[in-house]
């Protein structure tokens, strides 16, 4: 039987602060557990992509996403800001 430790990830993007998204927390184990905690306690969206993370947990923190990973990331970004345009109009 394989073991597998949860990971977790979290970017920020403040179209006013950043030119790019970047790569604020990483971890795995209790730091995943305690990054996702942190996430849900401030109402942050949650999404789960195992490939993207992984991707996303070879990058520094603070290092800006890679060119590679945009498209996946703007997606992401597209389908929060119609979340939360929707969750504003309720």
């Amino acid at each position: 039987m394989k073991f597998t430790r949860k990971k977790a990830a979290a970017i920020r993007y403040d179209k006013d602060i950043d030119k790019v998204p970047k790569l604020v927390a990483k971890g795995q184990g209790l730091i995943a557990d305690k990054i996702i905690a942190k996430a849900k306690e401030h109402d942050v969206h949650i999404t789960e992509d195992k490939d993207l993370v992984e991707a996303l947990s070879t990058l520094d923190l603070y290092e800006e996403i890679p060119e590679e990973l945009y498209k996946v990331v703007a997606y992401l970004l597209a389908e929060l800001y119609k979340i939360n345009g929707k969750l504003k109009n309720s």
